[in-house]
């Protein structure tokens, strides 16, 4: 009897469970305003991803991860909102990379949630903000940062820019928040070094996605006498910009960091060949690539889109390794387990780093050029244009130094 009654219990407890549980990982970027385009590129690439990874059996057994949806409408006060939603919910894992501003605020959040919640404790990983502090004076134990931040990019870039003895003239243009603001500073700082003899003649800030001509700006340029624009812009402020340069027909150099994300490459059409350059962690042609038949089921999956964002994939990836790794989706040990963690990405190795949390990762010049069919396989957007490899930074040549002091769980 005793063994019938047990069996019962057992039998009655296997019906009430899930037959697999979710592990929920909201997704807290623009769904709506001006960069809409953007955070809804986003949400289906960590949807694809999720899908890829529970398709392949999951995470500890069969737990499925499930993307949740939350619209902060690129704000950091609404990214608050969305956090409350998150605890109240017992969400555990964040993800977030639209807006340095929104992640400096989630940060602080999560920090005094985790502080008075040792037991619902949220662990939140960044794919986009490129703010260098957030791994600096704001370092977290309960943060994460995917991309290579402005530091680590405008470092990179430099370096190739000493070697281009075509460049004299330098105009910076930024969105005015923090990615923008950092980006411009670490240009200033450092350029001069590499090649003093480039002049910066140029240096604006303009309100971030509220500029719907950027034809005064491109003015300024074309006045300037620059052969060279740096610009840290995306969304709809990148791709209005360079439209409104290729209207103007200027003839400048364009260094950027997000020319291939969703609507620039149509904005760019057929802008002349080697005058747009991004520095990324991968691009489509980028060879050799593990990532192609992924980035193929992609565009089938969502036509009329391309996967550009490898970090996404990276960061999903290595959130589910870590939860294999920790032997649990608790995210005190999964943060454990990301710290120092090597992992073998589409953009080759990477490593993120113990005393800040930064991924060390290579990268990539690419420059916007005719489909050719060897170094540009792959068009973008349907403009018969993709992007071709100028150079490939090895990892080591894009770190720099941290003043990170990690309170240490």
């Amino acid at each position: 009897m005793l063994k019938r009654l047990a069996f019962g219990a057992c039998a009655t407890l296997a019906l009430s469970l899930p037959a697999s549980a979710q592990i929920k990982v909201a997704y807290i970027d623009p769904l709506s305003g001006a960069f809409a385009s953007i955070g809804d590129f986003g949400l289906k690439s960590f949807v694809a991803i999720a899908d890829d990874i529970n398709a392949k059996g999951g995470v500890l057994g069969g737990q499925k991860l499930e993307i949740v949806p939350m619209d902060n409408k690129a704000s950091p006060e609404e990214s608050l909102v969305q956090l409350k939603r998150v605890t109240d919910g017992g969400i555990r894992y964040i993800v977030q990379g639209q807006g340095s501003g929104a992640a400096g605020a989630l940060i602080e959040a999560i920090n005094k949630w985790n502080e008075r919640n040792p037991d619902k404790t949220v662990l939140f990983l960044n794919y986009a903000s490129n703010d260098p502090e957030l791994t600096n004076s704001k370092c977290s134990f309960w943060y994460y940062s995917f991309d290579a931040h402005n530091l680590m990019k405008v470092e990179a870039l430099t370096n190739y820019m000493a070697g281009d003895k075509s460049i004299k003239k330098v105009f910076i243009i930024g969105q005015d928040y923090a990615h923008g603001q950092q980006m411009s500073k670490a240009v200033v700082a450092m350029l001069p070094k590499k090649r003093p003899d480039v002049q910066i003649v140029g240096n604006e800030l303009h309100p971030f996605g509220k500029v719907k001509d950027f034809s005064p700006y491109v003015a300024k340029i074309k006045a300037s006498g620059a052969d060279t624009v740096i610009t840290g812009n995306w969304g709809n402020d990148l791709s209005l910009l360079l439209r409104a340069s290729k209207e103007a027909g200027l003839k400048t150099k364009f260094f950027t960091y997000f020319a291939a994300v969703r609507g620039t490459p149509t904005a760019l059409g057929d802008m002349p060949e080697d005058t747009v350059y991004q520095i990324t962690e991968w691009h489509r042609n980028l060879q050799p690539n593990k990532l192609d038949k992924f980035a193929d089921d992609y565009a089938k999956r969502y036509p009329g889109l391309e996967f550009s964002y490898v970090r996404i994939n990276t960061t999903l990836q290595m959130l589910a390794q870590a939860m294999e790794n920790a032997k649990t989706t608790d995210p005190l040990k999964v943060s454990q387990a990301l710290e120092g963690m090597e992992y073998d990405a589409g953009n080759g190795k990477v490593v993120m780093r113990k005393d800040d949390h930064q991924l060390i990762q290579p990268l990539v010049l690419s420059a916007y050029a005719k489909k050719n069919g060897t170094t540009v396989r792959h068009d973008t957007e349907n403009t018969g244009y993709g992007f071709r490899t100028v150079a490939v930074i090895p990892a080591k040549d894009t770190e720099v130094p941290t003043s990170c002091a990690m309170k240490r769980m």
